[in-house]
């Protein structure tokens, strides 16, 4: 007799670190277990298509992502120092997060808990509080190796000691800014106070697995992880089986060649006036017909080679694209690798300038070079 599990799902970030799950819980639904998924609010209508039950939790990205340098195009948002800023701003919503997630566990009963990268180290106390077991469901290859720099830093290699040292401490940095509110949670909790280099070390370091939701073709899995990392292969979102195009969109896709794919996905909320220009012009000097995306930017672009569209399943439209030109997220990294259709990456912050290094070596490798 098949036993049923109650799963709840808890991840954060913008729709690209969102979506993934939509695919990941419906497939867990329909192995027969029971799944919920936590997230904020304004994502509520993508689990609610994959008909997911939902739970709320504070926070939403559009209010932090304005006030990230780097993060509008304008400058580089990948160094050091650049992490350090972005992690100063997210604090309001990590000290949100985690009586969200409590709530989330008490109102469902899981029986095990699923944790994106940023919820984590937070869903880590709720768990041990609740008795509850738990595993890692992350998009990004966070753990320290030598193969590879560090994700969160763009990923570049400096040798396999110094990849890992500068990994280690890269980690090192974005847990300080867990430091205070997992202390505060913990003591809600009923838990005792432990240090947060002990606690990451014990709750992360090989109790339960982690899951990556990459394939190894992209990133193969490193050598020197521990056996309780494991790449799995990609969580494709779930595509609702009412979506049809708009009549604008298809009609533009057969009034002439295949276009380009344009979209900066989460990037440079509110920028759109400032970025609509200079797109248009690439548009034009490349002689090429363009689909673009509106995405958090907002852009707005018409003409009779442009269309702007709204939110599109990325796996219907990629297909249909002469290229892709995006930012390189993780979701939309794996989206247009799926499609087989060439991709331009135009990386922003934190793990993008490693998915878009990725797509370099992986296109250097296909061309024999």
């Amino acid at each position: 007799m098949m036993v049923i599990v109650r799963v709840l799902i808890v991840t954060s970030g913008s729709m690209g670190d969102v979506a993934p799950y939509t695919g990941l819980g419906a497939r867990i639904r329909d192995a027969g277990h029971e799944v919920t998924v936590a997230s904020h609010a304004p994502f509520a209508a993508a689990f609610a298509e994959a008909g997911l039950p939902f739970k709320a939790v504070p926070g939403d990205l559009r209010e932090i992502l304005p006030q990230a340098r780097g993060q509008d195009g304008r400058s580089s948002g990948t160094g050091p120092r650049a992490l350090a800023r972005l992690l100063q701003i997210a604090r309001p919503l990590i000290d949100q997060l985690g009586d969200g997630i409590a709530a989330a566990a008490d109102e469902t009963e899981p029986d095990v808990m699923l944790l994106s990268t940023v919820v984590a180290p937070l869903g880590y106390q709720v768990a041990e509080a609740r008795g509850i077991p738990w595993a890692g469901a992350f998009l990004q290859p966070i753990s320290p190796t030598g193969d590879f720099g560090s994700v969160l830093l763009g990923g570049r290699s400096i040798g396999r000691h110094g990849n890992y040292a500068i990994t280690w401490t890269a980690n090192r940095l974005s847990q300080s800014l867990y430091a205070k509110p997992v202390q505060d949670l913990r003591h809600r909790l009923g838990l005792p106070h432990e240090s947060i280099g002990e606690l990451r070390a014990w709750q992360d370091g090989g109790r339960y697995p982690t899951f990556h939701g990459s394939s190894p073709a992209v990133v193969p899995r490193p050598s020197d992880w521990r056996p309780q990392l494991e790449i799995t292969g990609y969580w494709w979102p779930h595509s609702p089986e009412s979506w049809t195009p708009p009549p604008e969109l298809r009609a533009f896709l057969d009034a002439g060649p295949p276009p380009v794919f344009i979209g900066f996905g989460s990037m440079a909320p509110a920028q759109g006036t400032r970025l609509a220009p200079i797109v248009q012009r690439a548009v034009h000097k490349a002689g090429v017909r363009a689909v673009v995306q509106a995405g958090w930017a907002d852009l707005n672009l018409s003409g009779d080679d442009i269309l702007t569209i709204g939110e599109a399943p990325h796996d219907w439209l990629f297909p249909r694209m002469a290229a892709v030109v995006h930012h390189a997220g993780a979701g939309t990294t794996a989206a247009a690798l799926r499609a087989g259709v060439p991709a331009v990456p135009v990386p922003v912050l934190a793990d993008q300038p490693f998915w878009a290094a990725r797509v370099h070596a992986l296109g250097r490798v296909a061309k024999g070079s």
